[in-house]
């Protein structure tokens, strides 16, 4: 299995724990074969998936959103994850949502916190349990 990690680094210290959250459930599960991509913001994580939809088995998209004064928040959301859901469903491959969308950076922390529920954790084994490799056990 190959599997294609791409990591919105606009929050770095909340982008590297999701991406650690991500990686231990792939080494619980034996998957060695893993490349990372780093973007600038979540709105370009489906574009780089899509460049390499034919390359891999599955993808970990992985990232965060922090609400602020205006809408752009609600759109940006809006279209990265309409956009996962069309390539995932189009390339038929499974895309592990870890992208964090919240009020403060608070609740980013609390949701990327690599001893509590990790997003980047949960996104790595929805992508696994898609392709029928998630143990049991992880």
């Amino acid at each position: 299995m190959k599997i294609f990690i791409v990591i919105a680094n606009y929050y770095p210290e909340i982008s590297k724990e999701l991406f650690y959250g991500a990686v231990k459930v792939l080494k619980k599960n034996g998957v060695k074969n893993y490349k990372k991509k780093i973007v600038p913001g979540i709105f370009e994580i489906p574009t780089t998936i899509a460049k390499n939809a034919n390359n891999y088995d599955g993808f970990i998209a992985l990232g965060c959103v922090i609400k602020g004064k205006t809408p752009h928040f609600d759109f940006i959301t809006k279209a990265t994850l309409h956009g996962l859901m069309n390539l995932s469903i189009i390339n038929k491959k499974p895309i592990g949502n870890g992208i964090i969308t919240c009020l403060n950076k608070n609740q980013a922390l609390e949701r990327s916190n690599p001893k509590k529920k990790n997003k980047g954790a949960e996104a790595a084994k929805a992508t696994l349990s898609v392709l029928g490799i998630l143990k049991n056990d992880t």
